[in-house]
């Protein structure tokens, strides 16, 4: 998710690129150029070595392949400056680089406790993890810009290291976007069963789709 602001309805936004100012229209085909990038890179990560924690040094890494070539100046740091989302604060930013940590140390904890595959309850345990890191991670916001891409690539990550299809959550139109940030926004008040059920829906169209393939 990017930091809100308000503007006119059909306002066309800038920023400044290592391409110099682009409107959001010529950027866009950068980020999704940019998104490429790191997910080539996790794909090559996972096939070193499946068991590859996720850290802080890992998502500076990440951030930076991904966007680095187009924000020089700031990706692949945590942010240094203060934003609102939604209408929300986000933590302030000299806190990120302790949070983050925590973030890290609490998933890799988690990660311990995920019910084996064939466990009934895996599948149910795995969305729920990934709905806690993805919102978490969200919440504490740690880069300026594309903390939403961030997120939903760490997630295909870990769809990969439990060896499931590493499918994406679709942001692309308007209504799902507006789907998506409403159902992180519940989970600022605790409540994580709307993106549960986006990624449980997700993750099983991609289990089907998987197994359509194989059966070709």
């Amino acid at each position: 998710m990017s930091t809100t602001s308000t503007k006119p309805k059909g306002a066309t936004s800038y920023k400044e690129t290592a391409f110099g100012i682009l409107s959001r229209k010529k950027l866009l085909q950068r980020e999704i150029e940019g998104t490429k990038k790191g997910l080539d890179f996790i794909s090559g990560l996972i096939n070193k070595n499946k068991q590859i924690a996720i850290t802080s040094e890992l998502l500076y890494t990440l951030h930076d392949v991904s966007f680095g070539w187009i924000f020089p100046d700031w990706a692949g740091k945590y942010r240094k400056i203060q934003v609102t989302l939604s209408g929300k604060e986000a933590p302030l930013y000299f806190q990120v680089p302790e949070l983050m940590a925590a973030l890290c140390k609490d998933l890799s904890e988690r990660l311990k406790h995920v019910p084996a595959a064939k466990n009934e309850n895996f599948i149910l345990e795995v969305v729920r993890l990934l709905a806690w890191f993805q919102h978490r991670f969200v919440f504490i916001h740690p880069f300026q810009d594309y903390n939403g891409r961030t997120a939903r690539m760490l997630t295909q990550l870990l769809l990969l290291k439990f060896d499931l299809p590493a499918v994406e959550i679709q942001v692309e139109t308007i209504g799902q976007r507006k789907q998506y940030i409403q159902a992180l926004q519940t989970g600022d008040d605790g409540d994580l069963s709307k993106l549960e059920d986006i990624l449980n829906q997700t993750l099983t169209e991609g289990l089907e789709q998987f197994i359509s393939n194989k059966s070709k």
